[in-house]
């Protein structure tokens, strides 16, 4: 089955396995990708920023996440979700001890901004996903020191 690697609002269990997205997603654990940090400069579909990793080739970054196992029909599901803006790639993670490949989600450059802020309920779908799988106290504060976008923040 492949894994899916997700660091974004896809570390949510509920929004992953909603029926239009991967209903079949088995929780592997915790893991990160090294070389990458965390963007919030997706341009999303309501003009705001979503995550998205951005290569630093400094093995010393890295992205905390959750693989999932999920079934070969839900990645067809997940590519027509994230497919506009986003393009599948493989990525090589790690979980505990172990490395291994895992595919995962990347922005395409027509939809990035640099300037872009998340709107406050997408960081804290993100920061609740981390939560729900126990990523490290760190990433969690880093998560939740990301300005936000909208007034409904204050």
């Amino acid at each position: 089955m492949p894994l899916y690697f997700a660091y974004g609002s896809n570390l949510s269990s509920a929004r992953l396995r909603q029926p239009d997205r991967a209903p079949s997603a088995r929780v592997v654990g915790a893991a990160s990708v090294s070389g990458h940090t965390l963007s919030w400069c997706k341009r999303g579909a309501d003009g705001s920023g979503k995550c998205t990793l951005a290569a630093t080739g400094n093995r010393g970054d890295g992205v905390w996440g959750v693989l999932w196992e999920i079934d070969e029909a839900d990645v067809d599901r997940l590519d027509a979700i994230e497919g506009p803006g986003y393009e599948r790639i493989e990525v090589t993670i790690t979980t505990g001890n172990q490395k291994m490949s895992a595919f995962t989600y990347l922005a395409r450059s027509t939809h990035v901004e640099a300037a872009l802020r998340p709107a406050s309920w997408y960081r804290d779908l993100v920061i609740a996903g981390a939560r729900e799988h126990g990523l490290p106290a760190a990433w969690i504060r880093r998560l939740e020191s990301e300005p936000v976008g909208d007034e409904s923040s204050a």
